[in-house]
């Protein structure tokens, strides 16, 4: 059989290499569509809890409990006349109190140290003579806890990356938005002059709130 007869194969399109303008908007689209999906919560969170800060007046059930802690400190809390705080602290957190322990103050007349954690504090007060202590420890409630959250007050390290990141991801977001703006011809302008106009609103705003 001569190769004529044989069927011929269909001639694959050649693919064409992609501007660089297709690539980049192909980028910015893939980075800003998986950075929303990522921080779709973070925004979420935010701005709920933002709203829960401009209205403290808003409880929503949470109730601040407020209670006094006493009891005494294990023999060995301090080395010869020194405060041993790691022990203390130890001892304080087997009793109950929460959060980082910070502020630490040596004193004749009563050492000191704190407690601090979202929406929950507590002030403890040591009779260097006997060991009792007596702690003041206020709960303020999941609402101020989160609010806490929000601000980043007295949650931890951990919770200050996660801040960081949560940032990083929103910056991400916005910037990408605008890459893709300048792609689309159609809705260049209009989109800009939105924004502008946002941005004159937001400065306006401002400038009332400061007075």
């Amino acid at each position: 059989m001569s190769s004529a007869s044989a069927p011929e194969k269909a001639a694959r399109p050649v693919r064409r290499p992609r501007s660089l303008k297709n690539r980049s908007y192909g980028l910015a689209r893939w980075l800003h569509v998986y950075t929303s999906m990522i921080s779709l919560l973070i925004v979420l969170f935010f701005s709920v809890t933002g709203v829960l800060l401009n209205h403290p007046e808003w409880t929503l059930g949470s109730t601040e409990r407020r209670q006094t802690v006493t009891g005494t400190l294990p023999a060995d809390w301090q080395a010869g006349t020194a405060v041993d705080w790691l022990k203390v602290t130890a001892a304080l957190q087997k009793a109950g109190l929460k959060g980082a322990a910070g502020d630490y103050r040596a004193d004749p007349n009563g050492d000191t140290l704190s407690f601090r954690a979202p929406g929950y504090s507590a002030d403890v007060t040591i009779e260097p003579a006997s060991g009792k202590y007596s702690a003041s420890v206020d709960s303020q409630g999941w609402v101020a806890a989160i609010g806490d959250l929000h601000r980043g007050r007295d949650a931890g390290r951990a919770w200050s990356v996660a801040l960081d990141l949560s940032g990083y991801f929103l910056i991400l977001i916005a910037l990408t938005g605008l890459a893709m703006l300048f792609y689309l011809k159609k809705l260049r302008l209009s989109g800009l002059l939105t924004m502008l106009g946002g941005a004159v609103a937001a400065f306006v705003v401002m400038k009332l709130a400061l007075g």
